[in-house]
């Protein structure tokens, strides 16, 4: 096929795919603990039927042990062509406060050209790109097709990780598409090369039998909240600076995004500074960053007069690409530790770690790429980091350390992936799938 009849063939497809974007975004398939189980499976089953529909050959779930089903695809490499692995995932995270959802977050609505709904974008675009990409070669692929389309990356996709090494014939490829990150701006064509690892766990405290009367106790009564709150602020210097020893700040050799930019994607409000040292690059893409994404902790509305006997709080560890998550989670576990004040008792649970990657650059897949990003997005890719974690690209480079490993997608920093009123340009998800299908078909000529 010409690239003109590619991009056609994607044009054309696009009312259909969106449809069933906006079909797949309904379905809450939000993978995490004391979620419906249900729906994470409904999800695999349209998962399913979509990359039926490209014109592969072979698609399945498979079982994958203490996870929700991966679906896979495949079709077999023209004689001496390559072999493509594709990749996303079809869970997504909780939709949080509904509160604060402009719209509902499982009732996918469209509106000036962008599709807001959780997962729209992270990463059921990533599913929808590839699916568009393939139907463009109507079942006459250029090259080898492996498709891997996970259900449980949001929340513990080191299993998948584990599927892999126990299986690493099934994934083998020359080159990787990882369709789980996207632009810093739309139309800002742009290749992943950098990623942050992951290390996240509960820390709980306890002080006290019972919560008890805070008129008849407080003041002497040891509150596990107030010595959570002082355990977790040890964390940072004033200036958002991270205080744990052996946690340095790293350098990213690449343009960040600038103050301004990055002011205005984040949303942070006027009169708010920005935390930390270094570029934003570094902040952002090579350096340790801590985060507390959750406490059990009474709310506001339900609070009663009480010393609380029992406080917790999850704890995250964005990790630099050449950090080891497990040092990295034991060095903040020491540091709460060292903080404990009053005596109280402490414990960890649920760990949960996913190694960083940095890419080479210069291979024949990412020449490929460079062209086809350039032709769909009119401009060529610049290399950019990214402070999310994908646990299963570490694992991949280990397994297959020929395989070119090509992060993009149409996700972009002003989608609000993880958070309230996410949001997917559909002229992007345009973009990324005639991007994929360029690279397919020029990565097969070579």
């Amino acid at each position: 096929m010409t690239p003109d009849q590619i991009e056609n063939a994607v044009a054309a497809e696009m009312p259909r795919a969106v449809d069933e974007l906006t079909r797949l975004v309904a379905i809450p398939s939000v993978a995490f603990p004391g979620h419906p189980e249900e729906p994470v499976r409904a999800a695999a089953t349209m998962t399913e039927e979509l990359l039926r529909s490209t014109g592969l050959p072979h698609v399945r779930q498979i079982p994958v042990e203490g996870s929700f089903p991966a679906v896979y695809g495949e079709a077999p490499a023209p004689p001496g062509a390559p072999t493509v692995l594709l990749y996303a995932h079809y869970d997504v995270q909780p939709a949080g406060d509904p509160a604060l959802w402009r719209t509902p977050a499982f009732e996918p609505t469209l509106i000036d050209g962008q599709l807001y709904g959780r997962g729209a974008a992270d990463d059921k675009s990533g599913v929808i790109a590839h699916v568009l990409a393939l139907r463009s070669f109507q079942g006459r692929f250029p090259v080898g097709i492996k498709v891997i389309i996970e259900g449980q990356e949001e929340y513990a996709g080191e299993r998948l990780e584990e599927f892999v090494e126990r299986n690493p014939e099934l994934l083998r490829a020359d080159a990787i598409v990882v369709a789980d990150t996207g632009n810093p701006s739309v139309g800002d064509a742009s290749v992943t090369t950098s990623l942050r690892g992951l290390a996240a766990f509960t820390v709980e405290v306890r002080t006290l039998r019972d919560s008890v009367h805070s008129g008849s106790f407080g003041g002497a009564a040891p509150d596990a909240l107030a010595a959570l709150i002082r355990m977790l602020a040890s964390l940072h210097d004033e200036n958002g600076d991270i205080r744990v020893p052996g946690l340095p700040r790293g350098v990213f050799l690449g343009d960040g995004p600038t103050e301004e930019e990055f002011r205005a994607t984040a949303g942070v409000l006027d009169g708010v500074s920005l935390v930390g040292s270094g570029s934003l690059a570094d902040r952002l893409w090579a350096s340790y960053a801590i985060t507390v994404t959750g406490l059990d902790v009474p709310t506001v509305q339900g609070a009663i007069n009480a010393v609380q006997s029992v406080a917790r709080a999850r704890v995250t560890v964005r990790v630099p690409p050449a950090g080891d998550p497990k040092t990295a989670a034991d060095d903040v576990v020491e540091h709460l530790r060292r903080h404990t004040p009053w005596g109280v008792q402490v414990g960890m649970t649920d760990l949960v770690l996913g190694s960083g990657y940095l890419a080479d650059t210069g291979g024949r897949a990412r020449a490929a790429l460079n062209r086809a990003m350039e032709r769909a997005f009119g401009r060529a890719p610049r290399d950019i980091g990214a402070g999310g974690s994908i646990p299963l690209v570490a694992t991949l480079i280990k397994q297959f350390p020929a395989a070119e490993i090509l992060l993009f997608g149409a996700e972009d920093d002003g989608a609000s992936i993880h958070a309230p009123n996410e949001r997917l340009v559909l002229e992007e998800l345009r973009r990324a799938a005639t991007a994929e299908a360029l690279f397919l078909a020029d990565y097969g000529t070579l």
